[in-house]
C-alpha cells in the first residue's frame, strides 16, 4: 500500500494485529497517543518523512524489521509493554526514545545519524547494536544491565539499505551521560571522546569493554609555547576547562572548547571523574587505561587551587617534573641521568681528595729490666682537599674513582672511597636521590606492561 499523503491516527485503537508492512509513506506520518493492542507490523515499510509514534502503546509487539526512514523515527513518551526486538531499521535522520518504557528484554538494532535515549526508562536487560549514531543518554534509568555496542558491520538483513548513511564512520559516538546511574551500563567499541560524564553516578561501575576511545591530549607544538603535550586519553571535561581557563589563546590550542549546555566544573570535580573511571578501568583489567586517567587525576589536583592545599600542589608538581606522576619513565631516566652526571662532576673537582689517606705508625719503647715492650698505635690522616686548577684535576684515576662511587649511590650502596667533606656529603645526597629516581622509571615501565 502507498500513502500519498499525511497520514494520521491520533489516538487509534488497534484490537487486533495492525498490518503496514511493505507500505510507504510519501509524506508524514503520525501515530501520537495510539494503541496496539496486539502484534504491530512494519517490516519493509518506507517514510519518506517524519515518523511520528509519541504516547504509543505497544502491548504487543512491534516490528520494524527492514523499515527505511528518510526523516526522523519519534517514538517520545511510547511504551512498550511486550516488545522483545527492534528492528533492524535504517533512519537518515534521528531515533527519537526519549522518556520512551521498556518493560521487558529488548534488542535494537539501529542504523541513524542520530540516536536520543533522553529518560528512556529500561525496566529490564536491554542491547543496542547501533551503526553510524550519535547517542544520547542523558537521565535514562537503568535497572537492570543495559549493553550499548557499535556494529562494525551492516546487519544481515536482505532490502535494508544504508546509501544514506554511507558517508558516515560506521561506530557509535556516545555525547553524554549526565544523570544516569552506570550501575547496570556496559560499553563495548564506543567513541568517547567527546562524552560528558559529568552528572552521572556509579561511574566506577561503568563497564568499558573493547576499543572505546577517549578524547586525546593536543599533538602540536605552538611557536610561542614551544613544548608538546605528553599523549594521553582524557576526559571531554578537562578539554572543557582547559578552554575556558586559558590564560592565552595559544594555550587552549588543540582543547576541544565546551559546548554551550556544558557545566563549568572546577578541578576537584573533574579530578573526582577521573579517579571513578579509572577505577572502572582497573577493574576492567586495562591498567594502561587506567594509567592515563591517574595522571589526569593527579593533574587536576596540581591546579586544584581551592581545595588542595600548597603543599600537596608543589609536592605533586616535583612529582610531575620528575617522572610525569610515576609514569613517564623517558623523564625520570634522564632525571637520573642528570643526577648522576652533577654528583659525577662533584666528585671529580671536590669530592676525592687530593692523594690517598696513608696511614702511619706511631709508637714508644718501654724497658724494664731485660723486657722490652712496644706500645705503637695506627693513624689515618684526613683526607686533603684537592687545590690547584679545576682542569688539572679532570684525570682518567679520578673519573673512575667518582664512576664507582656514583654508581654505587645509584644501587643504594657506599662505595667505601676516601671522600673530602664535600664529596661525603655529595655522596649522601645522591644515595637519597638517585634510587628513588631509579624506582620512578621502573614503576612508569611497570605500568605500562602491567597485566
Amino acid at each position: 500500500m502507498t500513502f500519498s499523503g499525511e497520514v494520521r491516527f491520533p489516538g487509534a485503537a488497534f484490537t487486533g494485529r495492525a498490518s503496514f508492512a511493505a507500505a510507504t509513506f510519501t509524506d508524514q506520518a503520525v501515530f501520537g497517543g495510539a494503541t496496539f493492542a496486539g502484534r504491530a507490523l512494519f517490516a519493509g515499510a518506507a517514510f519518506t518523512r517524519d515518523a511520528q509514534f509519541e504516547e504509543v502503546t505497544f502491548t504487543g509487539d512491534a516490528d520494524l524489521r527492514q523499515a527505511v526512514f528518510t526523516g526522523d523515527l519519534r517514538f517520545d513518551r511510547a511504551r512498550f509493554e511486550a516488545a522483545s526486538r527492534l528492528g533492524p531499521l535504517v533512519c537518515r535522520q534521528r531515533v527519537v526514545l526519549d522518556g520512551a518504557v521498556f518493560e521487558q528484554p529488548v534488542t535494537l538494532e539501529v542504523a541513524a545519524r542520530r540516536v536520543s535515549c533522553a529518560r528512556t526508562w529500561w525496566a529490564s536487560t536491554a542491547t543496542l547494536h547501533l551503526r553510524h549514531a550519535e547517542l544520547d543518554l542523558r537521565d535514562a534509568v537503568l535497572e537492570h544491565p543495559v549493553v550499548i555496542s557499535a556494529r562494525p558491520t551492516p546487519f544481515p538483513s536482505p532490502g535494508l539499505p544504508e546509501t544514506e548513511l554511507s558517508g558516515l564512520p560506521p561506530g557509535v559516538r556516545l555525547t553524554t551521560l549526565g544523570g544516569v546511574d552506570a550501575a547496570h551500563l556496559a560499553l563495548h567499541d564506543i567513541d568517547l571522546s567527546e562524552c560528558r560524564f559529568a552528572g552521572a553516578v556509579h561511574l566506577d561501575q561503568l563497564k568499558v569493554d573493547g576499543w572505546c576511545t577517549f578524547a586525546r591530549t593536543p599533538t602540536g607544538a605552538g611557536r610561542r609555547f614551544p613544548w608538546r603535550w605528553a599523549r594521553r586519553d582524557t576526559l571531554a571535561e578537562e578539554h572543557h576547562w582547559r578552554v575556558r581557563t586559558a590564560r592565552h589563546p595559544a594555550l587552549a590550542r588543540g582543547w576541544t572548547p565546551p559546548p554551550e549546555d556544558a557545566p563549568e566544573l572546577r578541578p576537584a570535580a573533574v579530578a573526582a571523574l577521573y579517579r571513578q573511571l579509572r577505577k572502572s578501568l582497573e577493574d576492567g583489567k586495562n591498567e594502561p587505561g587506567a594509567a592515563h586517567f591517574y595522571v589526569g587525576e593527579c593533574e587536576m589536583r596540581r591546579r586544584d587551587a581551592d581545595t588542595t592545599p600548597w603543599s600537596e600542589r608543589a609536592l605533586l608538581g616535583v612529582y610531575w617534573a620528575l617522572s610525569g606522576y610515576g609514569l613517564r619513565a623517558s623523564r625520570a631516566l634522564a632525571c637520573l641521568v642528570a643526577a648522576m652526571t652533577v654528583t659525577l662532576a662533584v666528585m671529580v673537582l671536590w669530592g676525592l681528595p687530593a692523594d690517598a689517606p696513608e696511614p702511619t705508625v706511631t709508637g714508644r719503647r718501654l724497658v724494664n729490666g731485660q723486657q722490652v715492650e712496644a706500645a705503637r698505635t695506627t693513624e689515618t690522616s684526613a683526607p686533603a682537599n684537592p687545590t690547584g686548577p679545576l682542569a688539572e684535576r679532570i684525570t682518567t684515576d679520578r673519573f673512575e674513582k667518582a664512576l664507582r662511587v656514583v654508581i654505587n649511590s645509584v644501587a643504594f650502596r657506599s662505595s667505601g672511597q676516601d671522600l673530602t667533606t664535600a664529596g661525603t656529603y655529595s655522596e649522601m645526597a645522591s644515595r637519597l636521590v638517585e634510587p628513588v629516581l631509579l624506582g620512578m622509571a621502573v614503576l612508569a615501565v611497570r605500568s605500562r606492561v602491567k597485566r
